[in-house]
């Protein structure tokens, strides 16, 4: 299937941030008025997972970078590179240095949601994997992203790609349902029969 497409490399595109510069692990803290969002919070299938993130206090004078809905965050370390484009917080937040922060530039013809999808497939995925430095955990440097190639279609077609994508993870999450419901069915089978082997003794 061929699309027209305009090549631009990611810098050209979208702002580049690196996350919130936090000292050392990031403290729970109750009463504090910012959500600090970590690796263990994000997932590439359902995004940012916001009632588990931890809430802490924002140390230091830099004004912090807020996330807000149609950001997108790019796990930047570890073994697998992947992009997820966020929905509004439910209170000022910020990601940790795991993280490189994107937003689109004003007035460019890219969707967020775009943006994330194509990050996440097999040509961007072979561009990061033979930038990746690092030996005992891969990393992709900033100027490193900012270089690194998107084919941008016309914001009709990024929306009929972006909605295709979100029926293939609807039909996913569906079929990861039927999959866990036939389970549960046949160990309740198993556990049926072997209670009738026991009352048969």
């Amino acid at each position: 299937m061929s699309i027209d497409a305009i090549i631009s490399s990611l810098g050209a595109l979208a702002v580049v941030k690196s996350g919130y510069p936090f000292r050392g692990s990031i403290e729970e803290a109750a009463d504090a008025d910012a959500l600090a969002v970590q690796m263990k919070d994000v997932d590439p299938e359902h995004g940012v997972s916001w009632p588990g993130v931890t809430r802490t206090a924002l140390a230091g004078r830099k004004q912090p970078d807020w996330l807000k809905a149609g950001d997108v965050l790019f796990v930047s370390k570890g073994a697998r590179f992947y992009a997820v484009c966020i929905d509004e917080p439910p209170n000022q937040a910020v990601c940790s240095p795991h993280f490189f922060h994107l937003q689109v530039a004003p007035q460019t013809p890219l969707l967020p949601a775009f943006l994330a999808w194509q990050i996440n497939q097999p040509p961007f995925q072979r561009q990061l994997q033979q930038a990746a430095e690092g030996s005992s955990q891969l990393s992709i440097r900033r100027p490193v992203l900012e270089s690194l190639l998107l084919s941008v279609p016309s914001l009709a077609d990024q929306q009929r790609i972006v909605a295709l994508a979100d029926l293939a993870r609807r039909e996913r999450q569906a079929l990861h349902q039927l999959i866990h419901n036939r389970e549960q069915q046949l160990q309740a089978l198993a556990e049926g029969l072997a209670h009738a082997a026991q009352a048969a003794r």
